[in-house]
């Protein structure tokens, strides 16, 4: 197709590789690490903090006291009163965010120059001395609660990726979702929270990340002012769940008010660690990313049977999925989309890839990973997420290489590891009929 060799001659790779970032790292007496990134381009700095705590670090009974943690450190501490961090940064031109995933939690801020002593200040006072009673956890507990109802329990495909999870693992905490379980977030208490943040939101199991217009060495000694009298902690103890192969498909039919079936296929896949982590990345971009790729091409476009299709690979410390979703369209049912799913597999396996398709994807996926060094922000982000999970920074410097080293041999051999029946889990959705969505079938033209 034109658009698939225009974008082969728009992206060479030669133009992809060059991305160069001067980091300086630290390391304080309490053993929080510090990576600056002076940028004088434009008038703002972003801090980045990662915490080496998700949900991989959780125990049932107390699923999603990560994420309920995230919410919590907005709400006050020694010296700031609950509204004040917000208000602080919303009034020198900033604004800060917070997210949870499974092998990690993450803050970052964005503002003008002037104010990082200021913000520095914040981010130590909640680290050394966060606000966390009973009122701040019950108000939170509230909200996390709703939010999981929202986002997940009234929403199909998020329920439905969570039931593939709960069934393709069965030791590691991978299984359990990032907002917790519902009865897990009834039964979290105040001691709970008070030796999750003593563990975990230590500063030697802390990295921060500051990026943007400032003097490093000024940074270097307002931060050592700031955060280096916070005492350590004892490392917290890792994981140690690892996953039992498995030995047969698992499939889940699952029944929720829905107008259209769907289908959700779960592989089990590989670490970021592992040496073919960037193929099957290529290889996900090769099946799912754009209308050209193999799964729109004959599932949307040719077989017109559904409405959307999708392919992604975990990023995950231990190993995660590898999965499709498929979201049929009127008159078609799920076996006829897992049966083209699986002939498109076996092709792979069997053929390989064309060199055209390859070309596409690793160059996508450079474009994509050199595109987040744009910003103060993305450069933050990608420095902390390569500190924690892929276990140092510097390897964000090899990206491009890597991507650019996969070989059309490399593809069909990671289909053929990767896409074995036996490791295979289906969650099927079954829509259940509500007056509603039979109004809406009824009106579909």
């Amino acid at each position: 197709m034109k658009y698939a060799r225009l974008l082969f001659i728009l992206l060479p790779t030669s133009l992809l590789l060059s991305q160069k970032v001067d980091v300086q790292e630290y390391m304080l007496k309490n053993g929080m690490k510090i990576l600056l990134v002076e940028d004088h381009t434009v008038p703002s700095i972003c801090y980045y903090v990662y915490f080496k705590v998700g949900n991989r670090h959780e125990k049932l009974g107390t699923t999603g006291i990560s994420h309920l943690f995230e919410h919590m450190m907005f709400n006050g501490s020694k010296k700031y009163k609950p509204g004040d961090f917000d208000r602080i940064l919303e009034a020198g031109g900033g604004y800060s965010n917070g997210s949870t995933w499974n092998d990690f939690t993450n803050y970052w801020e964005e503002f003008n120059s002037d104010l990082l002593e200021k913000v520095l200040d914040l981010e130590a006072d909640r680290m050394r001395s966060l606000k966390i009673d009973s009122a701040n956890l019950e108000q939170e507990r509230g909200i996390v609660k709703e939010e999981r109802r929202v986002s997940v329990d009234n929403n199909v495909r998020s329920k439905m990726y969570e039931e593939l999870y709960a069934a393709a693992f069965t030791a590691h905490p991978y299984q359990n979702p990032v907002v917790g379980w519902m009865g897990d977030l009834d039964n979290i208490n105040l001691n709970d929270c008070k030796e999750f943040f003593r563990i975990y939101y230590a500063p030697n199991n802390a990295v921060v990340i500051l990026t943007g217009d400032f003097r490093s060495d000024d940074a270097v000694r307002n931060i050592r002012s700031s955060f280096e009298r916070i005492p350590a902690q004892r490392p917290p103890r890792q994981p140690n769940n690892p996953e039992p192969e498995q030995r047969g498909e698992r499939r889940i039919q699952f029944h929720k008010a829905a107008q259209l079936p769907a289908v959700m296929i779960g592989y089990k896949g590989v670490a970021v660690s592992d040496s073919d982590y960037y193929a099957t990345e290529v290889l996900s971009l090769i099946l799912s990313r754009g209308q050209s790729s193999r799964l729109y091409k004959q599932l949307v476009y040719e077989k017109q049977m559904c409405a959307t299709v999708s392919a992604w690979t975990d990023d995950y410390v231990d190993p995660g999925l590898f999965g499709f979703y498929a979201q049929m369209k009127q008159g078609f049912a799920t076996e006829q989309a897992e049966k083209e799913i699986y002939e498109i597999i076996e092709t792979v396996k069997k053929d390989g890839v064309t060199e055209q398709e390859l070309q596409k994807a690793k160059n996508t996926a450079q474009a994509d990973f050199v595109r987040r060094f744009k910003t103060n922000q993305g450069t933050g982000f990608i420095l902390g997420y390569y500190e924690v999970i892929h276990g140092d920074y510097k390897k964000a410097f090899t990206v491009t290489e890597a991507y650019a080293r996969v070989t059309k041999e490399d593809i069909r051999r990671v289909a053929n590891r990767l896409f074995d029946p036996m490791r295979r889990t289906v969650v099927t959705l079954v829509p259940e009929k509500t007056e509603t969505t039979s109004h809406q079938l009824e009106d579909q033209p």
